[in-house]
C-alpha cells in the first residue's frame, strides 16, 4: 500500500552525537524532552516542523558514531518511524530495529529531494515515488520485519513471553 510522507533532508556523515547531542545522555529522561533537542545542532528548527509521519532522507553514513539509543529514540518520540539513507553506520541501523524505526537503505534519493518535499513509500511493493521516479528498495529479513511489526526488540519479546 502507498502511503504519502513528508521528507526531511540531510546529508553525508551526520553522525549520533548531531542527532541527540551526548551532553543530554544522563540528564533527559522523558519522551518530551529528549524529542526536545532533535537534531538541535544540525536543524534547530527541525523539531518545530517535524509532524508524526514524517521520514527522514539522508546521505551516506548516517548515524555513524557512538552507540547512543537516543539518536534513534529522539527522532521517534518526534514521530518519525522510517528513516532512508544511502547508508547508515552499524549500530545504528541496529538500534532502529531494536526501537521499531524502520531503516531503509536507497542510494541516490536525498540528492534528488528537499526538506518538505513528499515522497509515496510501499514497502510490500519495495518501491519508493519521489521525484518523478521508483526507487526499489531491498525487502527486510523476516525476523527484522516481525520485530518492526511489533513496535520494537522489547515489545516483541514482550509478546512472546507473556502471551
Amino acid at each position: 500500500m502507498l502511503t504519502t510522507h513528508r521528507v526531511h533532508v540531510y546529508g553525508d556523515s551526520v553522525n549520533t552525537d548531531v542527532i541527540f547531542p551526548g551532553k543530554y545522555t544522563y540528564t533527559l529522561r522523558t519522551p518530551a524532552e529528549i524529542a526536545a533537542h532533535a537534531l538541535e545542532d544540525l536543524d534547530p528548527e527541525f523539531v518545530r516542523r517535524v509532524q508524526p509521519g514524517d521520514v527522514i532522507v539522508a546521505g551516506r553514513n548516517w548515524g555513524m558514531g557512538s552507540s547512543r539509543e537516543q539518536a534513534v529514540t529522539t527522532l521517534k518520540y518526534c514521530g518519525v518511524t522510517t528513516l532512508i539513507a544511502a547508508s547508515f553506520g552499524g549500530i545504528f541501523f541496529r538500534n532502529c530495529i531494536n526501537q521499531g524505526v524502520h531503516p531503509i537503505v536507497c542510494a541516490g534519493l536525498a540528492e534528488r529531494l528537499a526538506t518538505g518535499d513528499s515522497i509515496g513509500l510501499d514497502v510490500a511493493a519495495g518501491e519508493i515515488h519521489a521525484a518523478g521516479a521508483i526507487f526499489r528498495i531491498p525487502p527486510l529479513s523476516p525476523s527484522v520485519q516481525a520485530i518492526l511489526d511489533a513496535g520494537g526488540l522489547v515489545p516483541m519479546l514482550r509478546g512472546r513471553f507473556t502471551g
